[in-house]
């Protein structure tokens, strides 16, 4: 287990870094980017550019959310990441544990496919709208299912990469994250100090090498 960290109000550890990039796990609570505001300038990114100077973000994980991210070190290194991630070419992984028992068919991996479209009149959340909303697919697994305490463990694999999407399409098939203050009814939000979403697998090809790159950092211990 890496043992480098860039300190702050919430640690961030430092999974691996080269001279192309940098791996790291986002704790919950923490910022990927800037928000508006002198309250929330204290982020992931400006915390690294700290250490890397020349670090730049090339992809970004809710606030509430935690798990591994990177960041590209150059111009050049941003373009060709930020190009695997539009084309689809990088793995993402993340586990959850969410209200109720989810019925697996097979036990394999199945499918959510519902378009996500901004809720204006409740912005920044999003909602399923089948007229103007945006494709998006998420596919999920049940790791095991708690049925003392009436909670699923899912690991979740989204094909795309919609905001909130992982959250908003657990809620809309019944089984919402346990912690989620957005999307979650208040006794589900209420089951969690943080929202129980990590980003636990991440796979690319290295921009530089070409080399392929896996890294993997489960937090929800049951998943």
């Amino acid at each position: 287990m890496p043992t480098d960290y860039i300190t702050g109000d919430s640690a961030v550890c430092v999974v691996y870094a080269d001279d192309a990039l940098v791996v790291l796990d986002k704790p919950s609570g923490l910022l990927s980017v800037p928000g508006r505001g002198p309250d929330k300038q204290d982020c992931l990114s400006t915390r690294v550019q700290a250490r890397f100077a020349d670090a730049l973000v090339v992809h970004r994980l809710d606030m509430a959310t935690s798990g591994l991210i990177v960041m590209a070190r150059g111009a050049a290194v941003q373009r060709t990441l930020s190009e695997a991630f539009a084309n689809r070419l990088v793995d993402k992984r993340y586990e959850a544990v969410v209200h109720g028992e989810m019925a697996a068919t097979g036990g394999g991996w199945q499918v959510i496919d519902l378009p996500i479209a901004v809720d204006w009149p409740n912005r920044p959340l999003r909602t399923i709208n089948h007229v103007i909303g945006k494709p998006s697919v998420t596919h999920w697994r049940l790791s095991h299912y708690d049925a003392q305490r009436q909670e699923s463990y899912v690991l979740l694999e989204p094909l795309t990469g919609r905001t909130h999407q992982l959250r908003l399409h657990l809620q809309a098939i019944g089984h919402p994250i346990l912690g989620d203050t957005l999307y979650a009814p208040p006794e589900v939000a209420a089951l969690s100090p943080r929202l129980l979403l990590h980003a636990c697998e991440l796979g690319f090809t290295h921009p530089v090498s070409g080399l392929p790159m896996r890294f993997s950092c489960k937090k929800l211990a049951s998943a």
